[in-house]
């Protein structure tokens, strides 16, 4: 329930006016920074799969299956650790976030429209980057429901991992300079594109709790079958726990400026 005026403004309709409201506003606010993510997203998910390609030169089907299946996964982190802390540390740096968070909305619509430019920008720019990387190596993929629902659920989890985070830390330049170490550790660290038993043991054990791993796990057996052999639920349910967390964390942080 919102009170502006003395009235008391709720239902479905007024929500539906301050989600169009705040959506229009994020989209005039950032337009020019939107098209840069959405550069940073194809650049860096398709760069990656040219970039192994000169590296490792021909590969077994296998493998190329396994790196094509890897780009969904590490074509949403930038849009979930970049962009959407990004819009949040804007508005600290224009010293409108008080501004916005005072606007006669509900937060819950506030916090939906960033989601849906991060989703508008971070699915099909996934699916793009994706159809490039097919063309590519021309692996066999099998598109199925499972695949189309692990992406959106990948999508949810970095969008929410990157809006608790743009707004549980303070200081905008330090937000920025750990969603660009954040980027730096999935490129190069991240068993993401390379299978996690590559990895020493205890890195292996780090990533089966953090959330890049799995990003990739549950993307990677809708898009295939017989490539992933752990238990596809597990990762699931680690993901939900990310995404969950994320949602009590941002609304802690936001609840306190009320």
């Amino acid at each position: 329930m919102i009170v502006v005026d003395g009235a008391v403004r709720r239902g479905a309709g007024y929500w539906l006016r301050g989600y169009r409201t705040m959506l229009r506003f994020e989209l005039t606010n950032l337009r020019t920074w939107i098209v840069i993510a959405l550069l940073i997203q194809l650049l860096m998910s398709s760069g990656m799969v040219f970039m192994y390609g000169f590296y490792f030169g021909d590969m077994p089907r296998e493998v190329q299956t396994y790196l094509v299946t890897g780009i969904p996964a590490l074509a949403l982190v930038p849009i979930g650790f970049v962009l959407v802390p990004g819009m949040i540390m804007q508005h600290k740096l224009r010293d409108t976030y008080d501004f916005v968070w005072s606007l006669p909305v509900p937060r819950v619509a506030a916090a939906a429209a960033t989601f849906t430019i991060s989703s508008a920008i971070g699915i099909p720019g996934t699916v793009l980057a994706l159809w490039f990387a097919d063309l590519r190596y021309d692996v066999a993929l099998s598109v199925s429901v499972a695949a189309v629902v692990a992406i959106f659920l990948v999508s949810l989890m970095a969008t929410s991992v990157g809006f608790a985070f743009g707004h549980a830390i303070p200081d905008p330049r330090v937000a920025s300079l750990l969603t660009n170490l954040i980027v730096f550790l999935v490129l190069l660290f991240s068993p993401i594109v390379v299978p996690i038993s590559f990895f020493p043991d205890w890195w292996a054990a780090v990533h089966r709790i953090l959330p890049f791993w799995h990003m990739a796990v549950v993307v990677r057996a809708g898009l295939t079958e017989g490539l992933i052999t752990s238990p596809v639920s597990s990762s699931y349910v680690v993901l939900g726990i990310w995404t969950f967390g994320s949602w009590l964390l941002a609304a802690w942080v936001v609840g306190r400026r009320a």
